[in-house]
Parts: structure tokens; C-alpha cells; sequence
């Protein structure tokens, strides 16, 4: 059982979903709302789950076959919203 991969999986969603939550909810409360501190939160709640995210992609990486190319798709997706959601079902052949 890849160990990693399965844990990549989750944070990959639960990474996305924060994203969504800064970009979408977050960042209007501060610039519509005039509400700071709801981008510092959901910021740095999103900032640790993607350092968490970028360690476990290195390790899952290592542990199961996906190519260098794989691993720079999961990496990109992360960076658009929704991205990581369309990543899911590649992650889960790995499993």
C-alpha cells in the first residue's frame, strides 16, 4: 500500500479546498467586508497545508512510479483553483 500516495490524496483535497476558501470567501471579506483578518486566517491555515502538501508530493513522488511530468501537474494544479480536484482520480491509479 503506498503509504504517502494516500496521504497526498487528502491533503490534495483538503488543500483545495482552502484555496477556494481564501480566494473565494476570504479575500472578498477583506476587500468588500473591510475584514483583514479573514484573509491572515485562512491564509496561513492555507500556507500550512501547502507547505504539507509540497512534502508530501516529494515523498509521494518517491514512493510510488508517476514520471518528473506527473509530479509538475500535481504541483501546477495546485496553483489554480480547482485545480487539485481534476488531479484526483490520477492520484487515486496510484493507491
Amino acid at each position: 500500500m503506498n503509504e504517502y500516495v494516500k496521504k497526498f490524496g487528502l491533503i490534495n483535497t483538503i488543500e483545495g479546498y482552502s484555496y477556494i476558501l481564501l480566494v473565494f470567501i476570504a479575500m472578498p471579506m477583506k476587500y468588500f467586508l473591510e475584514i483583514p483578518l479573514a484573509v491572515k486566517i485562512a491564509g496561513m491555515i492555507h500556507g500550512v497545508l501547502f507547505i504539507i502538501f509540497c512534502l508530501l508530493l516529494v515523498k509521494a513522488w518517491q514512493e510510488s512510479n508517476w514520471s518528473f511530468k506527473e509530479n509538475i501537474v500535481f504541483f501546477i494544479a495546485s496553483l489554480i483553483p480547482f485545480g487539485t480536484f481534476f488531479t484526483k482520480s490520477k492520484i487515486k491509479t496510484y493507491e
